[in-house]
């Protein structure tokens, strides 16, 4: 089992940075994917960022530009650059495990982090 901790959210004003991160332990040998996903009231979960073991990024449209995903020592950052109050959402870390092996099928996540962007 892999478990995430995140850290760092809170409430910044429009054209602010901040950055986010997750703690990971536990079996992260079998994470191949690393992402952050965030949610807004009323609104499905969806990704923002994600990273692959091997160091390839990919990033939603919508913060493509302004925000960066890294991973290293177990431990997975979003840095989110010219922040939008239509960025405010709760976000959460994930883990995507490999799901063969020894290693879990299910998806880890993180406990979620408020971001507040005010104008």
């Amino acid at each position: 089992q892999v478990r995430l901790v995140e850290s760092g959210g809170g409430s910044v004003q429009a054209g602010d940075s901040l950055t986010l991160s997750c703690a990971a332990d536990g079996l992260t040998i079998c994470v191949a994917t690393w992402a952050w996903y965030r949610q807004a009231p009323g609104k499905e979960r969806e990704l923002v960022a994600k990273i692959t073991s091997g160091g390839s990024a990919n990033y939603a449209d919508f913060v493509k530009g302004r925000f960066a995903i890294s991973v290293a020592r177990e431990i997975v950052t979003l840095q989110m650059n010219s922040l939008r109050p239509e960025n405010t959402a709760v976000y959460y870390c994930n883990a995507h495990p490999m799901g063969s092996g020894f290693c879990d099928e299910n998806d880890f996540w993180g406990q979620g982090s408020q971001v507040t962007v005010s104008s």
